[in-house]
């Protein structure tokens, strides 16, 4: 399904700090949103940012159609990231957006989310339509350390929640895939939605390969155009290089080589 594109200007209308490397933009459209799909993304043009020539992807972190606003969840990287974080409400962002593919809508009710990092931004807009649906996902999330461990509250609205954290501060201790529940004597899910450090993705993939559990994973690749025209963001498939701004960022695991 071709899903229309918008390009303009969104009104700032909050920026939430989450801690000291996260933060949320809340953003409003002048016009009424399309369609947008859980695990699409924008392309944001930093103005005013010497060293910030291409315009940044960030996923959509979730959608309110009643309020026409959108938000994105960010990570301070470097110098277009920290600008983004100082907009103030009445700043306006220029956005590309929705792009990319999105997450499937599972056959089955026993789901799984796993995130870690910034890589939790589009799960939970994937939660809420799920829910949507009359599906209640299970959620595990990983942060580094308590201080970076944020939003549980709203991602318990759509599901049950884990959390690990690297040093042990908050839930439990280790990477995500160290977390108790991937090591249940009975598994029992039968999708896997997954977005996080590659590593993380892989080591996710490789069990659900396990236990023969259908797995998507939301790919991060380095993007410039958000349009499939620079190839700068190719990941291998079964077809060869595919797009990840164009044919992804969501790909099944049985399609990736990388693994």
């Amino acid at each position: 399904m071709e899903v229309k594109k918008l390009m303009g200007d969104l009104m700032v209308v909050q920026t939430i700090r989450l801690n000291n490397r996260h933060f949320i933009l809340e953003l409003h459209a002048p016009e009424k949103f399309p369609l947008i799909l859980p695990g699409q993304f924008a392309q944001v043009l930093v103005k005013d940012s010497p060293s910030t020539f291409l315009r940044r992807p960030f996923s959509i972190h979730s959608v309110d159609y009643g309020r026409n606003t959108l938000r994105l969840l960010i990570q301070i990287k470097g110098e277009g990231t920290l600008h983004l974080s100082r907009l103030r409400a009445g700043d306006s962002l220029n956005l590309i957006y929705p792009l990319g593919n999105s997450f499937s809508l599972p056959n089955a009710k026993d789901v799984l989310l796993v995130g870690g990092g910034c890589g939790v931004a589009p799960l939970l807009f994937l939660a809420q339509f799920l829910n949507q649906n009359h599906i209640h996902p299970t959620i595990v999330v990983g942060f580094r350390t308590k201080e970076e461990v944020a939003e549980i509250e709203e991602y318990a609205k759509s599901g049950e929640v884990f959390v690990t954290t690297d040093d042990g501060t908050e839930g439990e201790k280790g990477l995500v895939v160290d977390h108790s529940i991937f090591h249940r004597e009975k598994f029992g899910f039968r999708k896997i939605y997954c977005c996080g450090p590659g590593a993380m993705m892989k080591a996710v993939a490789k069990i659900a390969r396990v236990h023969h559990t259908d797995c998507e994973v939301s790919l991060e690749n380095n993007m410039a155009c958000g349009f499939g025209v620079c190839l700068c963001c190719v990941t291998p498939t079964d077809k060869g290089n595919e797009r990840v701004c164009v044919e992804g960022p969501v790909f099944n695991t049985k399609r990736l080589t990388w693994q």
